[in-house]
């Protein structure tokens, strides 16, 4: 297995644990009635962190 593929796998994977890592939060922190915001900000950071890990692994990939 070569470096590229083998960082690929690791970003993508991050980006993976990233995603779920928010939506976990995000789910979790929705029944609460806390008036600040600090899991969803939190959460939308990590979602948006993950997608955006996700997609530079995709772009990785595809190049030869």
């Amino acid at each position: 297995m070569d470096i590229r593929a083998r960082r690929t796998d690791t970003v993508r994977a991050v980006g993976t644990l990233s995603l779920v890592a928010g939506f976990v939060i995000s789910l979790l922190s929705m029944p609460s009635d806390a008036e600040w915001l600090r899991p969803h900000i939190l959460a939308a950071f990590l979602i948006l962190t993950g997608l955006g890990l996700r997609i530079e692994a995709a772009i990785a990939d595809r190049k030869p």
